[in-house]
């Protein structure tokens, strides 16, 4: 059974040509993160095309962009499948989050700008807007738009090139942990800590608050995949 969404859940893309092949493949990608193609579970060209209202030329493009990110792989004679990232995998993906991230924390808090620090604080009241009253795709999104501000008042090109490799990744896991029942209070609550110590300008502290909101985090999706992968996959 695919997951249930909330009636506002469209993955129609724009039509503006300059954006297209970038949207086609975002659309592709946040069905993919919010459960419209469970992990295991093959991609239909035709009812990607129905779903996005694009040709097949574009869907194709898309699949490509993001069996690149990991999000899918190609089995022959049966198509692109939705990867599963696996206990272990996640582990792993994890523990580089945690490093990468909790030294993203500490340069923030050390090195930003005031403005930059304004910023954050405006996507962290977006986020916190976005867990009380939005959908799950809003939700991941402005998540995904508090740290990539984080990331750009850290200052740090080799960090922030590093931690997008592993983005699509990070995105799925970052999708499993917040949608569970009672995490996305205890994240607030992490980042509110995080927060208070950027703006304290405490480098230890803020990587310490990092850190320790990844390891939640981790706990979280990995125990959701733990029982996800006790059980067969679809189709």
């Amino acid at each position: 059974m695919k997951a249930a969404l909330p009636p506002s859940a469209d993955f129609k893309v724009q039509r503006a040509a300059s954006v297209l092949r970038h949207s086609v493949t975002e659309s592709i990608r946040n069905a993919i993160l919010l459960g419209r193609f469970r992990p295991g579970e093959r991609l239909p060209e035709r009812e990607l095309c129905e779903m996005t209202g694009v040709s097949r030329t574009l869907v194709r493009e898309a699949l490509r962009q993001l069996e690149s990110e990991g999000l899918i792989h190609v089995i022959p004679y049966r198509g692109p499948v939705v990867d599963r990232v696996l206990p272990d995998q996640a582990e792993g993906i994890y523990q580089v989050r945690e490093e990468l991230e909790g030294l993203a924390c500490q340069l923030f808090a050390e090195h930003a700008s005031a403005q930059a620090l304004k910023d954050l604080k405006k996507a962290f009241q977006s986020l916190k807007h976005a867990f009380t009253h939005g959908s799950p795709l809003e939700q991941l999104t402005a998540k995904n738009f508090f740290y990539q501000c984080l990331l750009e008042g850290a200052g740090n090109e080799a960090l922030t090139t590093t931690l997008r490799l592993l983005n699509s990744r990070v995105m799925l896991l970052r999708s499993t942990s917040i949608q569970a029942p009672g995490r996305a209070p205890q994240s607030l609550a992490e980042l509110a800590e995080l927060m208070t110590q950027l703006e304290l300008r405490d480098g230890a502290a803020a990587r310490a608050a990092g850190c320790l909101h990844v390891r939640n985090a981790a706990a979280v999706a990995i125990r959701i995949l733990r029982g996800a992968n006790e059980t067969p996959p679809p189709g």
